[in-house]
């Protein structure tokens, strides 16, 4: 019966190995897919990074073309301005 209690406990070895094997097989794959998700997510802020830059880049610009054509409306009132006083001095 020595022998019996021996593959007994080999069996139980074996049987904790196997166990021990699926859980850490089941906590690599769930480390894995935390790393895709992870992943996916870094890749979408990456994407909303680009497109905030070009919506910075695209604001900038148009505020700089704001910004001239206010320099040159004042511009044309202070033009405006000095012919209606040189025509109201006459």
């Amino acid at each position: 019966m020595t022998g019996d209690m021996t593959l007994k406990e080999a069996l139980a070895q074996l049987r904790r190995a196997v166990d021990m094997l699926e859980s850490a097989t089941g906590a690599r794959l769930e480390r894995e897919q935390d790393f895709a998700e992870t992943e996916a997510e870094v890749q979408r802020m990456n994407a909303d990074r680009a497109r905030l830059a070009q919506e910075l880049d695209n604001s900038e610009s148009r505020a700089e073309r704001l910004e001239d054509a206010n320099k040159e409306v004042s511009r044309r009132l202070v033009t405006a301005m000095e012919t209606i006083r040189a025509v109201l001095d006459r």
